[in-house]
């Protein structure tokens, strides 16, 4: 099948297509947008959380016996609407503040603009482009388990992601009733507190108000392998989310995928929680070479201190970073999770 080369547009095409999206808003009546939140994507459609009522609100049709009784949805604060978009507008995600226009009696929406973020969770899909995740975010938990076994490199990466978003993170440590005294996951829950990250261990079987009153009053967003537990976590916590949960792979011993869209459900009178696909690898290859060493800040420090400036910090003679894992200032498998990431990117940026 022969590739289809996108084409180049000129400057003059392109003020002409930007004033003619301008003139298209200019001609939609904005009197009757109602505020709004995105609570869940389904592809083209979103569903639509009403913040607001119009005023005045519409008239219901009138009832006449006999006929069938026409269909009329009211615009109350909390319901939930399928919207469409409109095509001049950015891609939209979960979390976004947006404003919007109901109509009763189709039961249907239309999505009008969309506020500024305060924040934006991304990652590069399968073709290489940026994929928003989830917007507005105050906090993301990273979940990990006992089983299935912890991958510390894809949580170094949901970290370094979460640092060049600027949004905090917490870890938990879920399914902590199957871990035994001496178990080694321990260990790398001590490495992330010592290095300065917030830590919980956690589990659904037991009570969770510590968790509950940690997230009080953010929108949190949770990450996390398949399997570890989100899920459950959040049905715990917030028993109307009713998210879908599922076993471990016997076969695998890897989650298995049980949410399929980022879904947005309240929690408590100001919070809200976002349950994310489940994520087994975690590619950064979109951020540059900065992003990944602000995402290690306990290596970032070193950098520059080599005896060599274009020092590869492998085998390098006086090489800072690894003079300092051997010893015992910063931790191999961080370094490791390090060199690897940061091939990775460059790698990256010399295809393109």
């Amino acid at each position: 099948m022969a590739l289809i080369r996108k084409r180049r547009l000129t400057e003059q095409q392109q003020r002409r297509i930007q004033k003619q999206h301008q003139s298209r808003q200019e001609e939609v009546d904005t009197s009757q947008d109602l505020e709004g939140l995105v609570v869940q994507h389904y592809g083209r459609q979103l569903e639509v959380k009403a913040l607001s009522q119009p005023d005045p609100h519409p008239i219901a049709p009138v009832f006449v016996e006999g006929e069938p009784e026409p269909f009329w949805k009211p615009i109350e604060i909390g319901s939930i609407w399928r919207c469409h978009t409109r095509t001049n507008l950015e891609l939209l995600v979960t979390g976004d503040r947006v404003k919007w226009q109901a109509d009763p009696n189709t039961g249907l929406g239309v999505i009008t603009a969309i506020h500024p973020r305060r924040s934006l969770l991304t990652r590069p899909d399968r073709y290489h482009k940026v994929k928003p995740v989830a917007a507005n975010i105050s906090l993301i938990v990273i979940v990990f388990a006992a089983l299935p076994e912890p991958a510390p490199m894809l949580i170094d990466r949901y970290l370094v992601a979460c640092k060049n978003a600027d949004i905090p993170a917490l870890l938990v440590l879920n399914k902590a009733d199957l871990l035994t005294p001496n178990d080694p996951i321990l260990n790398l829950v001590q490495e992330y507190k010592d290095l300065g990250y917030e830590v919980m261990q956690t589990s659904a079987k037991a009570d969770l108000s510590h968790l509950a009153q940690r997230l009080e009053g953010e929108t949190v967003a949770f990450v996390g392998q398949s399997g570890v537990g989100k899920s459950s976590l959040i049905n715990t916590i917030a028993p109307h989310a009713l998210q879908k949960t599922n076993v471990i792979s016997e076969n695998s011993a890897l989650g298995q995928h049980t949410t399929t869209s980022t879904r947005l459900v309240d929690f408590g009178e100001n919070g809200a929680l976002i349950d994310s696909p489940g994520i087994r690898e975690f590619g950064l290859w979109h951020l540059n070479l900065a992003a990944v060493e602000a995402g290690y800040p306990e290596i970032a420090d070193l950098l520059g201190q080599c005896q060599f400036r274009n020092c590869t910090h492998k085998n390098a003679k006086n090489c800072a970073l690894q003079n300092a894992a051997t010893a015992g200032k910063i931790l191999p498998r961080r370094l490791d999770s390090f060199l690897r990431l940061y091939d990775e990117i460059s790698d990256a940026q010399q295809k393109n």
